[in-house]
């Protein structure tokens, strides 16, 4: 099998190679003339319709703009998980800030070490965030440019 991904709008010149009419094809894929017909005009295909004409031609079929669509579900899987590693963090903060505070409130001589506490988790909390989150990333750029350069 040919490990080398193909897209939907190789069908049809993989069908001339072979010398195939599209009902021929159709018959091996077991797909109806009509699908054919519509996947070579560039239409997208269904699932099984792909696995179909995979095996036929004996390779692997891909489609961009599922392959466009799983990439952005990956960006957005990926951007809900630093987001909840950031909740996690301030959690972690808000429970860990709970016992200073209580100390200095009960002894005002500890409320220095308290806001030590706060503005080491407020550095951490932004640290992550920087980090994690893209604020200087390709929207940023572009706005940046439109502004300096009027475009």
């Amino acid at each position: 099998m040919n490990q080398t991904p193909i897209t939907l709008r190789d069908i049809k010149k993989l069908r001339l190679e072979r010398h195939w009419s599209q009902e021929q094809l159709a018959e091996m894929s077991g797909l109806s003339i009509r699908t054919i017909q519509r996947i070579e005009k560039g239409e997208n295909a269904g699932l099984e319709s792909l696995k179909s004409l995979a095996a036929v031609f004996e390779t692997i079929i891909a489609d961009p703009d599922t392959q466009e669509k799983i990439a952005q579900i990956r960006k957005e899987e990926a951007y809900i998980q630093n987001l909840k590693g950031l909740y996690k963090l301030v959690a972690i903060a808000v429970f860990s800030l709970v016992a200073p505070l209580i100390i200095a409130i009960n002894d005002a001589s500890y409320w220095f070490i308290f806001l030590w506490f706060v503005f080491s988790w407020v550095l951490i909390l932004s640290i992550y965030s920087l980090n994690v989150f893209d604020f200087f990333g390709e929207v940023w750029k572009q706005k940046m440019i439109a502004k300096r350069f009027g475009k």
